[in-house]
């Protein structure tokens, strides 16, 4: 076994000569682009309207970014809309649920939350098939006569589907794809999702505060012949007199948008662009190939998802042999204090353990480089 902690945790260990250059590994937000600079962003759009000719030219400009880096079917419209992933899967839910039965899968904290939602909000009786931290549900067991909720990548369990194999393409219901921590980082078959959401702060390393919203054919045709039994908010309403409100997906938002997100985010998305096809995966693969060695080097370090088939290549979860929640924010808390690794503490309803985002954003290098403060701060740790 290589670069391991000393037999004798009692003894003080030596600091790791090398620090991580970009130590930022939160899983949202999460690393910016590298190369990222505010100075580098065009700023031309701020102060202007949205609604100005430059305002709509720049939020067409990011859709028509994000669809050429996503090589999404022209069949697939692209909204941006607010309240980040959240906002956006809510308007989902509360636009096109209820025309027929739910199905709600649910294997980790954000699933949990479109299940309460489905249950307490919109006083829908859904099907749930959960699974505990670390599995995958039984995929085989959805009945596809219903709409579909789910979770591409578990951002706070580490477990993702496989692929979008298990999605008929005679499917009678909409499938409802979460993806906000897998878009960019996985290869999507587009013909298979009626619905996807995702925020700019994850595989992108954007801001916050908005999200979007991809509609197939599918869901569009449910937004026009189906009117939901509830209220709905203005900042969710896509249909106008009968027909979707085009405007929405040609960068006339809803509400007003921050065009500094706007332009950070094209920035991110100039930068994924210029990486070639298929960039943004290898750069994922390579992350999550680098913190796998380091796990499979330490008896005491092991991922949450056990199978590597469902196993996230994003926000990867880790358990640490013996830690509790307390000790788990020692460990954090050290690296932080040493500037080598923010924000790497699992997420708060999550088993007790580290959470490691290894996105397009982040760099293999420093991924290389935290293995040895992950020993340090384990052992410092462990001898109080």
């Amino acid at each position: 076994m290589t670069d391991t902690i000393a037999a004798d945790a009692t003894l003080a260990p030596a600091k790791p000569g090398t620090t991580p250059a970009r130590p930022f590994f939160s899983s949202g937000p999460c690393a910016k682009p590298p190369g990222w600079d505010a100075a580098k962003l065009a700023t031309d759009s701020l102060g202007r309207s949205h609604r100005s000719k430059l305002g709509k030219q720049r939020l067409q400009y990011c859709i028509d970014l994000m669809r050429d880096v996503l090589k999404l079917p022209d069949t697939h419209r692209i909204g941006i809309v607010p309240g980040s992933d959240t906002g956006a899967f809510e308007m989902a839910m509360w636009t096109m649920l209820g025309a027929r039965g739910v199905t709600a899968l649910a294997w980790e904290s954000f699933g949990e939350g479109w299940v309460t939602d489905a249950v307490k909000q919109l006083k829908i009786d859904p099907t749930v098939i959960r699974a505990d931290y670390g599995q995958l549900p039984d995929l085989t067991q959805i009945d596809w006569s219903t709409d579909v909720l789910f979770t591409w990548n578990g951002t706070t369990s580490g477990v993702r589907v496989p692929n979008a194999d298990f999605i008929p393409a005679d499917r009678e219901g909409l499938s409802f794809a979460d993806a906000t921590s897998g878009v960019f980082a996985y290869d999507i078959d587009w013909t298979k999702i009626d619905v996807a959401t995702f925020s700019w702060q994850k595989v992108l390393g954007g801001e916050g505060a908005h999200g979007v919203l991809i509609l197939g054919p599918r869901a569009v045709e449910r937004l026009e012949s189906y009117t939901p039994a509830w209220p709905l908010p203005k900042v969710f309403r896509l249909v106008s007199k009968g027909k979707l409100a085009e405007g929405v997906f040609k960068g006339e938002t809803i509400n007003t948008p921050s065009m500094l997100a706007v332009e950070d985010a094209i920035f991110a998305l100039e930068w994924a662009k210029g990486l070639g096809e298929g960039g943004l995966i290898a750069r994922s693969d390579a992350n999550a190939a680098a913190l796998d060695r380091i796990v499979e080097a330490r008896d005491w370090l092991s991922h949450l998802a056990a199978d590597p088939a469902t196993r996230s290549k994003t926000s990867v979860c880790l358990t640490v042999e013996g830690a509790d929640e307390a000790f788990i924010k020692k460990m954090a808390g050290l690296l932080e204090k040493e500037g080598a690794a923010y924000d790497v503490a699992g997420y708060r309803d999550a088993p007790a353990g580290l959470r490691i985002w290894c996105g397009a954003t982040v760099d293999t290098a420093d991924l290389e480089a935290l293995g040895p403060w992950l020993d340090w701060a384990y052992a410092t740790a462990k001898a109080g």
